[in-house]
This record gives structure tokens, sequence and C-alpha cells, in this order.
């Protein structure tokens, strides 16, 4: 089984229109209707729908790491730096977690982009 991202809103549209051309399950938050939510909530809403959330949003680091050490469990963040990676580069390494990876491998997972 592949992994299927949950894009929070401050991913651009256009990572999420480049995987969905290569054919990765990707729901943005406001499809979803849950552009609004805080962060622990839109975390929990991924994880309810087993779904990685990818995010360029710093915030989600300190949720993810609060979760880690308090056992909450959640479906994996993705994190990439605005400044520090390109959309292309995004979306290709997006591409490839999803193909590479099960979602059983993100459980509680905090992965950075660019990837090596």
């Amino acid at each position: 089984m592949s992994i299927r991202f949950y894009m929070d809103v401050h991913v651009p549209y256009a990572m999420t229109f480049e995987l969905r051309l290569r054919g990765v399950d990707v729901l943005t938050a406001q499809e979803d209707g849950t552009g609004k939510l805080e962060d622990a909530k839109l975390l929990d809403r991924a994880s309810t729908l087993g779904r990685v959330l990818a995010t360029q949003d710093a915030d989600f680091l300190k949720e993810a790491a609060r979760r880690q050490e308090n056992a909450p469990r959640f479906a994996g963040v993705v994190f990439a730096p605005q400044l520090d990676v390109t959309i292309g580069q995004c979306v290709s390494d997006l591409e490839l977690i999803a193909r590479a990876s099960d979602p059983e491998d993100w459980i509680n997972w905090v992965e950075f982009l660019p990837l090596g």
C-alpha cells in the first residue's frame, strides 16, 4: 500500500497538481474543508484519514515533537522548508516516499525535504 498525503494550506497547489499527475493520492485541507483548523486538529484529521501530512509550516514540527514525547499517535509529517527546496524537488521526493514506503513506516515519524 502506498502513502497517501494530506496537504496543509501552506503547500502550493502546484505541488498537489504535479503529484496527482504522477498518480499520487493527495487530499488538501481546503478540499476537506479543514483549512482553518488549528495545527493539532489538522494533524488529527490527517491521521484519522490515514494520510501523512505534508507541510511547509514549521509549527507542525513542534506539534509532532510534542506527540512523539507524549504518545498520541499520528500518521506522519513531511516538512519542506519554503526557502530550501524547490517545488520540483518536493514533488520528486514526495512521489518517492509515496511509492517506496508503507503507512506503518510513518507512524509518529517526521521527515524533512529534500531527501538525501
